[in-house]
């Protein structure tokens, strides 16, 4: 079978990651989450105190960043200056540094550039913001996966009560619409849905049903 590229792009906490993931799996392709990587970024700014605001700084702070990525069995794990950081990053605070540093032009190519050399040689599927419409502009199929900001707002609380942390459900939904302004209005590639892109709206779909909605539309276009 020749080679494929599967592209979801959306808001934060839409569910692109553990869709992507379980896509991944079943068509065990390569699954790439380029969220994680500027929540590397993010992080790694957190740690030493850099001003997210403040560009210069943020691209002074690039050049000490060693970011490797690994990939075995579909699954990616990431790593900061040799620090498995992959459980490290799923912070409120990370997911908030990365949206910061999304809007930075330095940033966006630097990732850009590994994320395009981390699709070569293999069928991926890939989420993020900008995939279809700059990552990977000719994707084989693309998806819009999109959710109320209720709905995901109920989706990050639950992710966090599982993880033992604690919330502030306000917080969380103040958070998640800023995320979205910065996403949608930054200069560089913002957010939005590729023209030839298939909208999803999970809001009232589980994960199951989100993955098996994908999956229909796959096979429709590929041969899996």
């Amino acid at each position: 079978m020749e080679q494929y590229s599967i592209a979801i792009d959306g808001p934060a906490g839409s569910g692109k990651s553990s869709v992507s993931k379980q896509i991944a799996k079943i068509l065990n392709i390569v699954y790439i989450d380029t969220g994680a990587m500027y929540r590397t970024v993010g992080l790694h700014c957190l740690r030493n105190h850099i001003n997210l605001s403040n560009t210069e700084e943020v691209e002074k702070a690039l050049q000490n960043i060693d970011m490797e990525i690994a990939l075995s069995e579909g699954k990616q794990t990431i790593y900061l200056n040799g620090e498995d950081v992959t459980e490290t990053i799923r912070t409120q605070q990370a997911g908030k540094a990365a949206s910061d540093v999304a809007v930075i032009y330095a940033v966006r190519e630097k990732l850009v550039q590994i994320q395009r050399e981390l699709s070569k040689g293999h069928s991926v599927i890939m989420d993020g913001r900008d995939i279809g419409t700059n990552v990977l502009p000719h994707a084989t199929i693309k998806i819009y996966l999109n959710a109320s900001v209720e709905e995901r707002t109920n989706r990050r609380c639950h992710e966090l009560m599982l993880l033992g942390k604690e919330y502030n459900k306000k917080q969380i939904e103040y958070e998640i619409i800023q995320r979205d302004e910065n996403d949608k209005n930054r200069k560089y590639n913002p957010l939005k849905k590729a023209e030839d892109a298939i909208e999803i709206d999970s809001s009232h779909m589980n994960i199951e049903q989100t993955v098996q909605t994908i999956l229909n539309i796959i096979k429709q276009k590929i041969n899996v």
